[in-house]
């Protein structure tokens, strides 16, 4: 790996020494006790994990070093609280594991910047593209990449059911959506209507049954280039996650994913949902943070967490690109933690 930057943001000098201190600070952990657990074992002593939510019965604050309560971030104030806590506690890198608070973190990139805190996060554009659906599937037209079609009216997929260039059944979805919500199938042109009537700007997509893959990917911050793709067959999905999955390669379909996400712009952890219909892969989704499966990616080798602090620390990654075993099975299951409730946050 090669040094990018001499003193990075999470180092700093005093006198004739150098320390080295890479604080993080996971946004919104509410279940996400695996991501909090997996940067405290990576970092080892090299600095703290803090983590915020606006629930002191979010399970994966009592993972981390520190845990804050916050309010929630559509009130007044938010903000100023998470950069405040960047100060007092000299966060390195900031990223957030839910979707409303990824184009918050894009679009204050320099107001975090400017109190000595990176966000682990794409470019604004590259994320409000991830949350309009309809110009997604314009982009990947555009590259010429497979994707299932799409329509936004029902004016216009009813000229295509006509002419035979798609069938019943569909999905009905809002264009600018996330985490599943508001996604139903429809059977018949009735439905469809009825579906699209409900709110505004949703989106018509066509039916993909194939298998379904998840890609977790990461993008080097500092040279923007993939340096690791890890790719699961989906076998189960429960409540919009992963449940079950297994580890899979696909050269064609690691070229596909590293071609589409340089040529966007994204940067940082980014999540694809994929479907693949005979021998045509079909990107479907982009998420740009943790998806709910990345611990099968660790738990076999494809270490993020590792990689975010070594940017951090102004190391540039090596590119290891389907550096996993083949075959290795995810399967989810139920935990509990139990507290006093006077040792509540």
């Amino acid at each position: 790996m090669r040094r990018i930057a001499r003193f990075p943001l999470g180092k700093r000098r005093f006198g004739m020494e150098e320390t080295m201190e890479i604080n993080l600070l996971i946004l919104s952990a509410g279940t996400r006790n695996k991501v909090v657990q997996y940067f405290k074992r990576e970092l080892a002593g090299k600095g703290r994990v803090y983590a915020t939510d606006c629930s002191s019965l979010a399970p994966a604050l009592y993972e981390a070093d520190e845990a804050i309560l916050v309010p929630r971030i559509t009130e007044p104030g938010y903000l100023d609280r998470i950069l405040s806590i960047c100060r007092e506690k000299r966060i390195t890198g900031v990223l957030s594991l839910i979707d409303p608070e990824l184009t918050l973190l894009a679009r204050h990139r320099e107001e975090f910047l400017a109190v000595g805190t990176t966000p682990v996060i794409s470019p604004l554009e590259a994320v409000e593209a991830s949350f309009d659906k309809f110009w997604m599937y314009q982009k990947l037209c555009e590259l010429g990449l497979p994707a299932g079609r799409c329509f936004m009216g029902v004016e216009a997929f009813e000229r295509a059911l006509a002419a035979g260039e798609v069938k019943l059944p569909v999905f009905v979805k809002p264009a600018k959506g996330s985490a599943s919500i508001g996604i139903s199938r429809a059977d018949t042109l009735e439905a469809v209507r009825f579906l699209c009537g409900c709110q505004e700007d949703m989106m018509i997509q066509e039916y993909m049954d194939g298998t379904e893959y998840g890609a977790d990917v990461y993008v080097d911050m500092l040279t923007k280039r993939v340096t690791s793709i890890f790719i699961k067959e989906k076998l189960k999905m429960r409540a919009g996650e992963t449940d079950k999955s297994v580890s899979v390669k696909d050269e064609r379909l690691f070229s596909l994913i590293k071609n589409f996400v340089e040529t966007v712009g994204f940067c940082g952890i980014i999540d694809i949902d994929i479907f693949r219909r005979g021998d045509e892969y079909c990107i479907s989704e982009v998420n740009p943070r943790f998806g709910g499966g990345y611990p099968h990616a660790y738990e076999c080798g494809v270490n993020v967490p590792a990689q975010i602090i070594r940017n951090l620390e102004g190391e540039a990654n090596e590119e290891r690109i389907g550096a996993y075993e083949e075959g290795i099975c995810m399967m989810k299951y139920n935990e509990i933690m139990i507290r006093r409730r006077q040792e509540e946050l």
